[in-house]
């Protein structure tokens, strides 16, 4: 979570773009997201340059000798703020058009990019203020860019919810991808879900020599240790980590800019990211491999609330879910999208779950009786607050297979308040939540080792796939978690109304004497 200092940092440039007459609240992030960008070009150079000066290997070098006048280190010295102006209009945004393929879908959305900023004067004072944005401590770009989304007064209109960073890890690390994987978010937005899997990858595959520690000091001058994973073991899957791992596909064409952007600035040379409606009839005409058991992961957080036109879904889609709204249909399209043995962890508000219609009971019967419908985590109410107060669960499922139990798990606090303000706290269940399933995950193969599951008192636990089915495949958790009840033991009714007389009895004497006092 970043601080307040910086959120007064980025809100003060916030007013300083909508002083300077530029007043659509995603221009301004686009905007903003692009200085962003140009500043953390220059850092990784910077970082790529001290890292070859040490181990004496070359590195892809961003910039050419007669680009180094359009590197952030020397940008922000330009004095004039014309030339400023001029240098970052006509060279630097033609420049982002290279720091990936020619033919990539990064260029293709880069290739538009504009300069919107017409002052001058407003530019010298973006840039300034970029350039305090504390980038080098720790992870904070994506921290930075849900802040900024978080400004957005359509925000949660379409469903389109932040998904708060440490449930996007917890459902990374609960999936545990490995390198040969092809990974899909259908409704990616800024890519959160697919730039997260790449930072867990890089920890997963770096040996003792590829984890460089750092000390920094943060804004209140405390010294802090910044550990830096370098994925040295994803060489040999280098080419398909970069071209072939994450794809990602919205119909919100800023929004994928910004995720392109996001994944290039973690590491991911060519991220595949489309303008699509993934519901649509032409998601699978011009994506068929996408669109037919193309991957092995999805990881998704789809919009939650809205209905379509029969006209616009995908027949394919209706086959397995027959309805209008858009948590269903998402689900179905999952399905769809997984290779068979492929995994998914979608987040869904409760009423997928629970739903009494015949396309929400379609829904879970098909998870559960023609796949493998492996786990379910109840979500707190408060976590997409401040956007909304919707109670949301985990699903992850295996395509086909089969489901003899599922596993149930009740998260009451992820690490922060469930209120508006979202401030950290002590309670967390996210570590028990990740530690239980690979438990869990580790001993499926054998049912004398679920005993400790069998509880349904306990946040964790089992439920067999008949009990499942006899409740009309209600997944809700409430449906079959058990609670218990203490006895609270009460004095018997002469001794509290002998408790009750000696009060009246003090309460007269108290009356007495105030009136004695008149």
């Amino acid at each position: 979570m970043i601080t307040g200092e910086l959120k007064a940092k980025i809100d003060k440039l916030w007013v300083e773009f909508w002083t300077g007459g530029i007043t659509n609240p995603l221009t301004v992030i686009e905007q903003i997201t692009f200085l962003i960008y140009a500043r953390l070009l220059d850092m990784n150079e910077i970082s790529d340059e001290k890292r070859s000066e040490r181990t004496g290997e070359p590195f892809h070098r961003r910039f050419r000798d007669d680009q180094q006048h359009i590197r952030w280190q020397n940008l922000r010295h330009v004095e004039s703020a014309d030339r400023l102006m001029k240098l970052v209009r006509d060279e630097l945004f033609p420049f982002f058009t290279t720091t990936s393929g020619a033919r990539s879908s990064f260029a293709e959305f880069m290739k538009d990019a504009q300069l919107m900023i017409q002052k001058p004067g407003l530019l010298r004072k973006a840039v300034e203020m970029v350039n305090e944005l504390p980038l080098n401590q720790g992870d904070i770009k994506g921290d930075l860019y849900e802040y900024l989304l978080g400004k957005l007064t359509t925000a949660g209109i379409n469903g389109q919810f932040r998904t708060p960073r440490q449930i996007i890890r917890t459902i990374v690390e609960m999936m545990d991808p490995v390198a040969t994987d092809r990974i899909c978010d259908p409704a990616c937005g800024t890519a959160g879900f697919l730039a997260t899997t790449y930072e867990f990858l890089l920890e997963k595959y770096s040996s003792q020599n590829g984890v460089i520690r750092e000390p920094f000091v943060d804004e209140n001058g405390i010294e802090k240790e910044q550990v830096i994973f370098l994925g040295d073991l994803l060489a040999e899957h280098r080419q398909h980590v970069d071209n072939h791992m994450f794809h990602g596909f919205d119909f919100d064409a800023t929004m994928l800019r910004i995720a392109a952007m996001n994944l290039v600035m973690h590491g991911v040379a060519e991220p595949d990211v489309h303008y699509q409606d993934t519901l649509s009839r032409g998601f699978s005409e011009r994506f068929p491999e996408a669109a037919n058991e193309g991957f092995d992961l999805v990881l998704a957080n789809p919009p939650f609330k809205g209905t379509l036109d029969d006209e616009d879904i995908d027949a394919e889609i209706l086959r397995t879910v027959e309805s209008k709204k858009t948590e269903l249909l998402f689900v179905g399209l999952i399905l769809r999208m997984l290779k068979v043995g492929g995994r998914a962890a979608v987040i869904v508000p409760d009423g997928v779950l629970f739903g009494s219609s015949r396309a929400h009971q379609q829904l879970r019967k098909t998870l559960v009786e023609d796949n493998q419908l492996e786990a379910v985590v109840s979500l707190p109410s408060g976590v997409f607050k401040p956007y909304a107060g919707v109670s949301t669960a985990i699903v992850v499922f295996t395509k086909a297979g089969q489901t003899d139990h599922v596993w149930f798990y009740d998260l009451k606090n992820d690490g922060f308040s469930l209120d508006d303000k979202r401030t950290p706290i002590e309670e967390n269940d996210l570590p028990d939540l990740v530690g239980q399933w690979k438990d869990y995950a580790s001993n499926t193969g054998s049912s004398g080792s679920l005993g400790r599951w069998r509880d349904k008192t306990s946040k964790a636990f089992l439920v067999e796939k008949c009990d499942i089915a006899t409740n009309k495949y209600d997944l809700s958790i409430n449906r079959y978690k058990e609670v218990v009840y203490e006895a609270v033991e009460y004095d018997p009714p002469e001794v509290i109304l002998d408790q009750l007389e000696a009060l009246e009895a003090e309460i007269q004497s108290d009356l007495k004497a105030l009136r004695g006092m008149l």
